[in-house]
């Protein structure tokens, strides 16, 4: 990725500083200024005084041994207020609770960020802990069934762009699959195996997030999630539709 030049009509130093802050997210914790300056066009001494001033907004952070820079602690405080704020987020709550106490399996509301499916909120279930614990926030979308699901009702430049992040990818059909489908379901790749199934949660015409459901394979088996998890998945979805269309 490289510096690209700031829309017309817009500040070119928040367009800079939004770039880099994504380069920051990208690959290790720390960066050195040199491997940014690069891989972002711009000069040292802009790309330095532009640190610097992230820096007195902690919206990045320099290691102290390396000197290098990373994403600053006040990034998740403002994630956290924005996910807080969504109505998805405070509607779907209580029904997330009682999904968890109907099914025991980990309950998940989901939305789309880019190709990233973003975990709003998470209540796991009874057989979680150890290896099959992950307390990510975000997953790339096509790694997760609530993110393909999302995915599928995007944008096409959404769409286009997931693939190109993938070698293995799905296709066209899979495309129309996912969005026609009540539900979706994809079993991710060991050691991450747990089957997960999700559904739409909408907001007047449009898919505002998904309501995602996994656990063990022993557990959620196809008929148990034909007979059981679907159906209660299901009827939580349409609750939290309703409650957000009279939101």
């Amino acid at each position: 990725m490289g510096e690209s030049e700031a829309p017309r009509g817009t500040l070119g130093t928040v367009h800079n500083a939004a770039l880099l802050l994504t380069l920051l997210s990208e690959g290790p914790a720390h960066h050195a200024l040199t491997d940014l300056a690069e891989r972002s066009g711009m000069s040292l001494p802009t790309l330095h005084r532009l640190l610097r001033s992230l820096l007195v907004a902690r919206l990045v952070e320099q290691d102290p041994e390396s000197l290098r820079y990373g994403l600053g602690p006040q990034l998740p405080r403002l994630a956290e207020r924005y996910l807080a704020r969504l109505p998805a987020t405070s509607t779907a709550t209580p029904y997330l609770v009682d999904l968890r106490a109907t099914t025991g399996a980990t309950v998940t509301l989901v939305m789309l960020a880019g190709t990233d499916a973003v975990f709003a909120d998470r209540i796991d279930g009874e057989d979680v802990g150890g290896v099959h614990r992950d307390a990510s926030r975000v997953r790339p979308a096509l790694e997760t069934a609530a993110g393909r699901l999302l995915l599928a009702h995007a944008d096409d430049a959404v769409w286009k762009e997931a693939l190109a992040t993938t070698v293995d990818g799905p296709a066209i059909h899979d495309r129309e699959e996912w969005r026609s489908a009540e539900i979706v379901r994809h079993t991710p790749p060991a050691p991450a195996s747990w089957p997960e199934i999700a559904t739409a949660i909408h907001a007047g015409s449009r898919v505002a997030a998904a309501l995602g459901l996994s656990g063990p394979a022993s557990q959620l088996t196809d008929e148990a999630i034909d007979q059981v998890y679907a159906p209660h998945l299901l009827r939580a979805a349409t609750s939290i539709s309703r409650a957000l269309g009279h939101a």
